[in-house]
């Protein structure tokens, strides 16, 4: 197992057709499995039968077209599942998730809170669906927290194929399956906006040629010309998302968790680059901090990060020295700067203090003059004589109000 991975996934999926799921065997979620990442664990819901032909359907009630799937295979293979819990686990029930056209729409957003959970079980329905009883007893009997969730606006011949790809952008947000983290941040939906275009060699290919800032070798062009690339592209295709990732949804600060780390890390690296820009220096502890770092910061530190729709899009770090509050790592994402959620973080980070503090803190910049411009605003002013500060930042203090 990577030594940046945590305990593994626990996956099992209950279908009649267990052979459709051996996709899972390939590719980087099989090598996750081999490496112990995800444990997946496929059962024949036939084999909870207990006629000779293994029926696992029936006509509806009050008629209609179609069959419908019986309660009581589904209990016992549910059962047999929650009663093979794993020794030790800190989860000792899995979150089932139920494919079904009349679910909740499956989004990275969701995708991403379900990385995070220790256990899932998946129940592949068929035919006309599952009788409704079997939803109630894993609810009441089994006390599991049940999700139906919909692929699409379509209907499918049955739920595996909606596994197999929930299953895929599931396990690869999961630590360690994905070899580079920073490669899951800039992807489609990842922050409500659709990819930048992509190019690789040749430089010129059947007359078409490589756009030419992407040769030009700087960064910050680069960068700017692909967030323009992605704002285009989204609006072409998705105008829906455009218009969803930057509306005026609610933005949530929580505490950091240990499944918010690799996006941590980039988020750091990516405000910190312009900081270093504006700076003209690389001495800055946040570009030299590795996703280990990070994750030990959090034990040490207090960290909130702030997301909107899913989205990670700003964090804060604090830490106690004495008498002082120190307040760092203050961060938000370039898009959604100059909309005040920079000056709510400041102000959630100074509202945890405890007791006997007596002053806040924090460094910036010397050049960074927004941030000098918001500070100075929220009543912070330069620390007499040097400070503790890096070469080319200043510390700012104020004194703490009651």
């Amino acid at each position: 197992m990577s030594p940046e991975a945590g305990p593994a996934l626990r996956i099992d999926v209950v279908s009649i057709f267990p052979d459709y799921l051996s996709a899972l065997d390939l590719s980087l979620i099989g090598k996750a499995r081999e490496d112990g990442l995800l444990d997946v664990r496929v059962h024949d819901l036939r084999d909870f039968t207990h006629d000779r032909h293994r029926t696992v359907d029936d006509t509806p009630y009050g008629g209609g077209a179609g069959m419908v799937m019986k309660p009581q295979p589904w209990a016992e293979a549910l059962d047999h599942v929650v009663g093979q819990a794993d020794p030790g686990a800190t989860s000792r029930r899995p979150h089932l998730v139920v494919p079904g056209p009349g679910g909740a729409p499956f989004t990275q957003a969701m995708a991403r809170e379900l990385a995070q959970e220790e256990w899932l079980a998946f129940a592949c329905g068929r035919y006309e669906g599952i009788d409704e009883r079997v939803y109630e007893h894993a609810r009441e009997s089994l006390g599991l927290e049940v999700s139906v969730v919909s692929l699409g606006d379509y209907v499918l011949n049955g739920g595996e194929v909606a596994v197999l790809a929930m299953v895929e952008a599931i396990g690869r947000l999961v630590p360690g399956v994905i070899g580079n983290a920073e490669s899951l941040v800039e992807e489609s939906h990842e922050d409500g906006l659709l990819e930048y275009p992509l190019y690789t060699k040749p430089r010129e290919w059947n007359g078409r040629e490589v756009p030419p800032i992407l040769l030009s070798g700087n960064h910050a062009a680069i960068a700017a010309w692909r967030h323009e690339q992605r704002l285009a592209r989204t609006a072409a295709r998705r105008p829906d998302l455009l218009h969803a990732s930057h509306g005026d949804g609610d933005v949530d600060i929580t505490a950091a968790t240990p499944g918010d780390v690799p996006e941590l890390n980039v988020l750091f690296k990516a405000c910190w680059v312009q900081e270093a820009l504006l700076n003209d220096t690389l001495d800055i502890p946040a570009l030299r901090e590795s996703l280990d770092d990070v994750r030990a910061s959090l034990d040490t530190t207090q960290t909130w990060v702030a997301r909107k729709a899913g989205r990670l899009v700003g964090a804060v770090r604090t830490s106690r020295q004495e008498d002082d509050w120190f307040i760092g790592r203050l961060c938000v994402v370039p898009d959604l700067r100059g909309q005040g959620l920079g000056r709510r973080l400041l102000e959630h980070a100074e509202s945890t203090a405890p007791d006997g503090i007596r002053t806040m803190s924090l460094d910036t910049g010397a050049r960074s003059t927004d941030n000098l411009r918001m500070y100075r605003k929220a009543g912070y002013r330069p620390a007499p004589g040097t400070g503790d500060a890096l070469p080319g930042a200043v510390r700012l203090t104020k004194r703490r109000r009651r």
